[in-house]
């Protein structure tokens, strides 16, 4: 495929308030109340360093956590961990802690 685009949904919303770079390449996107609703990764393969088949696998999932001054993120797919950052909540994210798993 063309595109090399990767989007998780936290919420069922459509759109976002205000998109962050949490990880380089990786965007945190969130509401007006400053909660998560989709984490886009542009280039993905390139940003994440797996082939693009590994992309397409339905077996994902993501952990976005905000404890304090630190927000967590961690990316796994077929059941590998192929990401994962600490970044500084800078933003003003109140404490939340998210599991979300597809497959």
């Amino acid at each position: 495929e063309a595109n090399d685009i990767f989007v998780g949904k936290v919420s069922d919303k459509n759109g976002y308030y205000a998109s962050y770079d949490i990880a380089d390449g990786i965007f945190l996107n969130i509401d007006k109340n400053r909660l998560p609703v989709s984490v886009q990764i542009n280039d993905a393969s390139c940003v994440l360093n797996v082939k693009k088949d590994l992309l397409e696998n339905p077996n994902v999932s993501m952990l976005i956590e905000c404890i304090g001054d630190n927000i967590i993120f961690k990316l796994c797919i077929a059941n590998k961990e192929i990401f994962s950052n600490e970044s500084l909540n800078s933003f003003g994210m109140p404490e939340v802690g998210y599991e979300i798993k597809s497959n």
